[in-house]
């Protein structure tokens, strides 16, 4: 793009959910006025919802409190004082729990960033294109993106923020299911749970933040039936705690080389904190801080013992639910109608009557044992090996040597700077990666605090880049 008599820099960020709508936003904060043309490519109405925040199910709530969520980095409060300013609880009664934390919708997560986004639509720092890119070709000099709507843009750098892909869910299931309307694969489609009768018998495949939205959600429909919810080990999401306190703890001194050093370190932790009156949550959010530090001491074999064999109890107690939405499952358990298996699925066969049978393996032994089900719906999280195969751009990408799958198995190469890493072993100078894909090398990158912060660095070193590629047109 041509201004005056200065070539400006074009800058395409593919993904316009939250973390893509956080580096377009750091971004235009960090380049001056008319140095940088910066397309955000989503096909939602809204930048800064995407998967998570843009929803009207008004019991997914965020999972940490407000006071924590925020657009900027050093200002935690920044989200809560919008919420307070604006009115965005006035129709939320129950957002505020009794020890004064408030744990909003996550719809209103959404608007804040939007909102927040807004002054820079309307001063064009920021474009919006509303529609999915088809693909991204690396081209002289830069990049060739054409999407959906027959548009085509030639960038100088891009910055892929691609949601994570769907579940994955397990084979059994599809072989027996699949195309069945009872069958949910996907309980992040929006009105997926709608045909689900008040009384009928559920089964929830995953125990984990999912699952128990999906609870939620039944729940607040007036649904009565009995819900099985299955993973291997059994597992549910942790709650908060009501006491104030101070991460709690030192992972980065001397950090472990090892899983198991980690492991053995973490116990020791816990138990000090134990000893001195401090629940384990302070530990975890200390972990939670330091997680990338202790990530990128870990040899990639070390990285991948931890994904295989501590990760789910690592997901359970980092990734909280709400205390709207504990209440709820702590109610429905002790009425009998919620119950937690840990087991693997063997089998499962439609029945002459309609129903669903599944036959379940318990994880700690015993014979096997089968239940039937009106509906079963899958809940097992982002299916990370389908992640190239996901969305059109990324699988020509791949095709093309420019991306590929990093050694972990939970996103895409990067190097430290988030270039994304070509299948040559080389970083691509103009094409990043953001958010969650980028886990591999950053290590915890979920929690919203560690994503803000991950799209600043990205942000800064797009900048960086673009503020050399301005260049006199003579």
């Amino acid at each position: 793009m041509i201004v005056g008599a200065i070539t400006v820099p074009v800058v395409a960020i593919v993904g316009g959910g939250f973390t893509g709508a956080a580096v377009a936003y750091h971004l235009a904060r960090l380049l001056p006025e008319g140095t940088a043309r910066i397309v955000v490519y989503e096909p939602r109405a809204m930048l800064g919802g995407g998967l998570a925040y843009d929803t009207d199910e008004p019991v997914h709530r965020i999972n940490v409190p407000a006071a924590r969520m925020t657009l900027l980095p050093g200002d935690d409060t920044h989200f809560e004082r919008w919420l307070l300013e604006t009115g965005a609880l006035a129709d939320d009664g129950e957002a505020v729990t009794k020890d004064g934390r408030i744990f909003a919708r996550r719809s209103a997560f959404g608007h804040y960033v939007d909102a927040t986004l807004r002054p820079l639509f309307t001063a064009g720092r920021i474009e919006h294109r509303r529609s999915r890119v088809r693909t991204v070709t690396a081209t002289t000099g830069g990049w060739r993106i054409a999407a959906a709507d027959g548009s085509v843009l030639k960038a100088d750098c891009v910055v892929v923020a691609a949601t994570h892909p769907s579940p994955q869910a397990p084979a059994v299931l599809d072989r027996a299911l699949a195309g069945h309307p009872a069958y949910i694969p996907d309980a992040t489609v929006p009105g997926a749970l709608a045909g689900i009768s008040r009384k009928d018998r559920v089964l929830i495949v995953g125990t984990g933040l999912t699952a128990a939205d999906v609870i939620a959600v039944l729940d607040a429909a007036g649904h009565e039936g009995p819900i099985t919810a299955v993973s291997r080990r059994g597992l549910r999401s942790r709650g908060h705690t009501l006491l104030p306190q101070e991460p709690f703890g030192d992972f980065t001194t001397s950090p472990a080389r090892s899983a198991r050093e980690l492991l053995r370190r973490v116990r020791r932790t816990l138990e000090q904190a134990a000893r001195d009156g401090i629940t384990w949550h302070a530990v975890f959010d200390r972990l939670r801080g330091e997680g990338g530090a202790i990530w990128r001491a870990l040899p990639v074999t070390e990285r991948r013992r931890l994904v295989r064999f501590l990760r789910p109890y690592w997901d359970v107690h980092r990734f909280r639910i709400a205390p709207q939405v504990e209440a709820v499952i702590d109610r429905r358990l002790a009425a009998g109608s919620l119950h937690i298996h840990a087991a693997s699925l063997a089998n499962a066969a439609l029945r002459a009557d309609g129903t669903i049978a599944v036959t379940f393996r318990p994880r700690r032994g015993g014979r096997p044992f089968a239940e039937h089900y009106d509906t079963v719906v899958v809940t097992t999280g982002p299916g990370h090996r389908a992640i190239l195969s996901s969305q059109p751009f990324l699988e020509a990408l791949a095709a093309a040597g420019a991306l590929q799958l990093d050694t972990v198995g939970l996103g895409l190469a990067v190097d430290d700077d988030s270039r994304a890493i070509g299948t040559n072993g080389e970083a691509a100078e103009t094409l990043f990666i953001a958010g969650p894909l980028a886990r591999g090398t950053f290590g915890e990158l979920m929690g919203l605090p560690q994503v803000t912060e991950h799209a600043l660095l990205v942000a800064q070193k797009v900048a960086h880049r673009m503020a050399g590629a301005r260049t006199p047109r003579f």
